[in-house]
């Protein structure tokens, strides 16, 4: 039972702890940095015969008894108990408490609120994307820290229903000129941006998308290519160096035939049938390893000129035989 007991209070503290939690999150007032604030606290029936005391985080920083003033100044207070606060900051932020005695010192009245301090919103930016894909344009409202600002949307001076960063308007409603501004507000302050006139024109046909390579990718196809191309260079020296190795034997070849012709024609001339006749030839080595067709041939031919050679020298010997003379045939003549 007691051990029952001893948990409920466990929860209810735990309550306790998470309601106080909370109340300290919420503010109840909001100032911004810099700005000026009058805590709105009104007693009608403030004389100088009232004790008035202002605390800030349980810290006096204003008591007047009997109309003099010890901490803080006169012109802190107004003639209903105000306090006013000037040139705010974030140390400022807090809980602020009034109580209001009277001279016996029973308690008059009580107030306290917890302040908040807020930064002003920057001026925004408005931007405009044309979709002709999905034919809307998509306005956004740029600022610095969007967490926790309001937006809103005028069209033509008349307030939309979207309270998003983002707008969204069919390309259809902006056949004819309008004018678009944007609005972003806090707790503590509010601005608006430039107007915009969205104007939005069918683009012409766009090339075709490029292939997208990695950078690996590029890499090993540029590697791959001058490989390649390296590869065709060495092969195009071969050919060319077999090419002309075949052209200088050849060249060399021809030269060969060219200059044994040359030779052969030269033996041709020197060689006449009286030289032969007085100089028996004799077969004259070639220089070339191989002989030409004609040079086998005068080889094949030389028994005959030496049989032609014998008959004709024995035929010397011999007188030539007479050669008859023709008869010469004389005309008839007739007897007159």
């Amino acid at each position: 039972m007691g051990f029952s007991s001893a948990t409920q209070c466990v929860i209810i503290l735990l309550v306790f702890i998470n309601l106080s939690a909370a109340n300290k999150e919420t503010c109840d007032l909001y100032a911004a940095v810099g700005s000026s604030l009058t805590l709105p606290f009104v007693y009608e029936g403030l004389t100088n015969t009232h004790v008035l005391k202002w605390t800030h985080n349980q810290t006096t920083i204003f008591y007047r008894e009997h109309g003099k003033v010890s901490v803080g100044k006169r012109q802190d207070t107004t003639a209903t108990g105000s306090l006013l606060l000037k040139n705010l900051h974030s140390s400022s932020a807090g809980i602020y408490q009034v109580n209001v005695s009277h001279p016996n010192g029973t308690l008059a009245k009580t107030w306290n609120k917890r302040l908040c301090i807020m930064g002003k919103v920057s001026k925004p930016q408005l931007t405009y994307v044309c979709d002709f894909k999905s034919s809307a344009v998509t306005l956004n409202c740029n600022v610095a820290k969007p967490q926790g600002l309001v937006f809103s949307w005028t069209l033509d001076e008349k307030t939309l229903s979207e309270t998003r960063q983002t707008l969204s308007i069919p390309l259809a409603q902006l056949k004819k000129e309008r004018s678009l501004i944007c609005f972003v507000a806090n707790k503590v302050s509010k601005e608006k941006s430039d107007t915009v006139r969205p104007t939005c024109t069918s683009p012409s046909p766009s090339p075709p998308a490029l292939l997208c390579l990695t950078s690996k990718t590029a890499v090993a196809v540029l590697a791959g290519g001058a490989g390649l191309i390296l590869l065709l260079l060495f092969i195009i020296i071969i050919l060319c160096y077999c090419q002309r190795r075949n052209k200088s034997q050849v060249t060399l070849g021809d030269k060969g035939e060219l200059r044994m012709t040359s030779l052969h024609k030269r033996e041709s001339k020197s060689i006449t049938p009286e030289s032969e006749t007085i100089y028996p030839t004799k077969d004259i080595p070639h220089p070339s390893p191989k002989p030409s067709p004609r040079a086998c041939y005068q080889n094949d031919s030389q028994p005959e000129k030496e049989r032609s050679l014998q008959l004709f020298s024995a035929a010397e010997g011999q007188q030539p035989s007479p050669v008859p003379k023709p008869r010469t045939k004389t005309p008839l003549t007739s007897n007159i």
